[in-house]
């Protein structure tokens, strides 16, 4: 069976596509599409995705959204000082053994994300 390599892109609706595009760029660093061939796309690093349809009454992410963005990283405490330096809201939750550290924020049109440094 022939099967997928990974996300090639995440696409979804902003009622400020630009600003929000923005916020992403400058709290968590991912770079904005290009507007030329030459332009930067933003690299993921190489890990673990993990692919999780949840139940539609989950309580682990906000109840009126319909997805949450995990993104990993490699230093936790640091971009959470780095978040809350800014002024923005993040909220650590226990470790899990053998499968790492995660802490919960909403961007600023209350899009779910989840930061995961793996163990």
């Amino acid at each position: 069976m022939e099967k997928v390599i990974g996300f090639g892109g995440f696409f979804f609706r902003a009622k400020d596509p630009e600003a929000l595009g923005r916020w992403y760029r400058d709290h968590l660093g991912i770079d904005l599409v290009p507007q030329a061939a030459e332009g930067r796309v933003w690299q993921a690093g190489g890990g673990p995705t993990v692919f999780a349809p949840f139940a539609a009454n989950t309580d682990y992410f906000a109840a009126d959204k319909p997805f949450m963005l995990n993104f990993r990283v490699t230093d936790l405490d640091a971009l959470m000082a780095q978040l809350e330096a800014a002024g923005i809201a993040v909220k650590p939750l226990d470790e899990i053994p053998g499968i790492g550290r995660f802490a919960h924020l909403a961007d600023p049109e209350g899009t779910p994300i989840e930061l995961w440094e793996p163990a």
